[in-house]
């Protein structure tokens, strides 16, 4: 398995997100129905995520104690999304979604909640701000930027 593989896994949920509002406050619900962590296609693209984990190419930098790294940078192919790629076991750094933000949450270790909720699908709206958190465990988490925008900062801004 590799990058190139994540990559056209990928491409399916990129082309379904282009066409959601990540304002609609039930748009997580709606992902988690029509993806759950048991489809197919989440379990093929949650075996690509674990092998990048393992051989290491999936997020390949670090800060702090979170693993991170871009498979997908945002370009007509993506539908205009990035993707990145987070492994945490405790809080990230506070950002803003400018233009939202979508995650899946796969399982590494224990029983891990990110921002108190179950692991798959989350939604933040445009404009969001959040210090992301993984409690009771350890997270593969794919997040899917409209443009590749986020902004860092401590604080909402």
């Amino acid at each position: 398995m590799s990058l190139a593989h994540l990559q056209a896994a990928l491409r399916p949920f990129t082309a379904h997100l282009a066409g959601c509002d990540l304002g609609d406050p039930a748009l997580a619900q709606r992902l988690n129905a029509t993806w759950p962590l048991h489809h197919p296609e989440i379990e093929a693209l949650r075996a690509l995520v674990l092998a990048g984990v393992v051989e290491g190419w999936l997020a390949p930098k670090e800060n702090a104690g979170v693993r991170f790294g871009r498979p997908i940078k945002p370009s007509p192919e993506s539908q205009g999304f990035s993707v990145d790629a987070v492994i945490m076991d405790g809080p990230g750094p506070g950002h803003t979604h400018p233009k939202g933000e979508v995650e899946i949450c796969f399982v590494l270790d224990g029983e891990p909640r990110f921002d108190g909720n179950p692991p798959g699908w989350t939604v933040y709206p445009p404009g969001s701000w959040h210090i992301p958190t993984v409690s009771g465990g350890k997270m593969a988490i794919l997040y899917f930027l409209p443009e590749g925008a986020m902004r860092f900062e401590a604080q909402p801004g």
